[in-house]
């Protein structure tokens, strides 16, 4: 059995053959997508760019000073265990001590981080993973490969409350137990785990890159990592309070594992801005941030007239309008109906949303949740824009006089996408009720609401986000969707590597997703940023991360 590794820059023939055709060349799409799959089977960033005859983009040509105080605009909420993180800004501040695996890059790759290097059998069901050596806690431990063993075992804890980490180590789980089968997480020796899966899988090196993925030590158990925060990142967290303000510190006494490389600042502010974009600006004019999380619509222009840097990425990010089929209102369950659930797809222009939620920034999508920019991404059309036919659908279903309650939370892109929903569905002759519901409170209950709107953030592969957001019985699952034909298809994917097989097994599931209305989901959008001309090496992630060790001032 052959093994590809990490940065030995030696892949798959299918892989390479690909590399040297025109279309992966010349179309953005194919590009990324044979970064990320070239990046996971064993090339190197700088290697998978020079296979398609282009240059490595780079964040910053300058040589990084250390030293300074950066402050960005982001909203600081409560701190959990990583595994059932559920918004990317946790993740980012724990990110100064809370190292990953694998990191997900700007440019669309993948790249090892506390592991120095993974191995990839041909048939996907065996990785070996090699940990990074010199690595300590900051309590002097040494990273091993017993502690990598427990956090995959903890990522598979599937009964632990809120723990998405599940649905992406799904192949390892024993469904009779819910946790790690036995055998599939072996520690190899001192510095060595083997993942031994039943059936192939080839999204678990992108899963370990996804920000619920951060390595906590074994004595940290379930904790709170924002009340203990210790890891093996170069930074500390010296004050957090939600709602305000969280503070990151240069971690004193420790030897960060890639000093000298990395983590310039000295100290990093996370402002919270709340959710309005016009707080956002006026921070700026204060000078009381640097950078921002991000920036959405009209206020793209208005930052970037400032005289701030716009940072822009490409991405699958979204959002989706879905209904909950589990979720009752009033004794009763409103959208197990298929169709009530077309029906209010189909009352729905996207276009309309895309214009109205992100001022056209983006691109329009078929309410799949499956992007071009995916390796697997298959042309399945959208049920057709029809207001007269939805209404016969609701009519048929004996829902032509129900009320539904449409709720958001209340920032700009995500409230005005969803009012455009509402409106659209007004006009069809349905009757609508608009909640909105602040950001404080907001995710305490996102995946619970009957009827309402949530951003979700880019994964590298669309089986990936299928797995997270649709597969039956998932932590992320908000639309209380259950399909055995959805899930066994799904199954399938998930172990084909082969792009073009894989990308006939999604047709399929695109299909059931509209067959079944499980979500209106209405543009692919493109995201932005902005940062003051001091700030090198920001830029946009196209997973909103922020790499801080990665950031400097000049």
């Amino acid at each position: 059995m052959n093994f590809f590794k990490s940065g030995s820059d030696i892949l798959p023939t299918d892989i390479t053959d690909r590399a040297h055709t025109e279309k992966y060349r010349n179309e953005g799409v194919n590009r990324r997508e044979f970064l990320a799959m070239a990046s996971t089977f064993g090339a190197t960033t700088a290697s998978a760019y020079a296979m398609l005859g282009m240059s490595m983009p780079a964040l910053a040509s300058e040589n990084p000073q250390p030293g300074g105080t950066i402050r960005i605009g982001m909203v600081v909420r409560a701190g959990k265990d990583p595994r059932s993180y559920d918004d990317s800004p946790q993740a980012n501040i724990s990110r100064g001590w809370l190292e990953y695996l694998v990191r997900y890059t700007h440019q669309f790759t993948f790249e090892p981080m506390l592991l120095e290097s993974w191995e990839i059998s041909e048939d996907a069901k065996t990785y070996v993973l090699n940990v990074r050596r010199g690595v300590t806690w900051h309590n002097g431990d040494r990273l091993t490969a017993e502690h990598v063993a427990y956090n995959i075992a903890r990522w598979c804890e599937k009964d632990f409350e809120g723990n998405s980490m599940a649905a992406r180590f799904g192949t390892l789980i024993d469904p009779e137990t819910n946790k790690a089968a036995e055998g599939a997480i072996e520690v190899v020796d001192g510095m060595t785990v083997r993942l031994n899966l039943p059936k192939p899988d080839i999204t678990l090196i992108a899963g370990m890159a996804d920000y619920p993925a951060a390595i906590v030590h074994p004595s940290a158990g379930s904790s709170d990592p924002f009340l203990v925060p210790m890891g093996t990142g170069p930074y500390t967290l010296e004050s957090h309070e939600v709602g305000l303000k969280s503070v990151l510190v240069r971690k004193e006494g420790h030897k960060w594992w890639n000093e000298g490389n990395g983590a310039y600042l000295d100290r990093i502010e996370y402002i919270d801005v709340g959710t309005d974009p016009t707080i956002i600006v006026a921070s700026y004019e204060a000078e009381e941030i640097d950078a921002n999380y991000e920036t959405s619509g009209d206020f793209v222009d208005v930052l970037t007239s400032l005289g701030l840097e716009k940072n822009e990425a490409v991405t699958a990010a979204t959002i989706v309008l879905r209904t909950n089929q589990n979720t009752e209102v009033n004794g009763r369950k409103p959208y197990t109906d298929v169709r009530v659930r077309r029906a209010l797809s189909m009352a729905v222009d996207n276009k309309v949303l895309l214009e109205l939620g992100v001022n056209g920034l983006g691109i329009t999508a078929q309410n799949h949740h499956v992007c071009p920019i995916h390796p697997e991404y298959a042309e399945v059309d959208r049920i057709p824009y029809d207001p007269e036919g939805a209404m016969t659908l609701l009519k048929e279903a004996g829902m032509e006089d129900y009320e539904h309650e449409l709720i958001s939370i209340d920032d700009d892109w995500r409230k005005n996408t969803t009012d455009a929903m509402a409106s659209q569905l007004r006009d069809a002759g349905i009757k609508v009720k608009r909640t909105i519901v602040p950001g404080a409170s907001f995710w305490n209950d996102w995946a619970k609401f009957p009827f309402s709107s949530t951003n979700w953030n880019m994964r590298p592969l669309g089986v990936q986000i299928l797995a997270l957001a649709y597969r039956s019985g998932e932590a992320w699952n908000e639309t209380g969707f259950e399909s055995s034909e959805f899930d066994d298809l799904l199954e399938k994917a998930l172990a084909t590597a082969d792009i073009v097989r894989r990308r006939e097994i999604m047709a399929r599931l695109e299909s059931i997703m509209l067959e079944e209305g499980v979500v209106t989901q209405p543009y692919w959008r493109s995201l932005y940023n902005h940062n003051r001309p001091n700030v090198k090496g920001m830029g946009m992630h196209p997973t909103f991360e922020i790499h801080m060790d990665k950031i400097w001032l000049s």
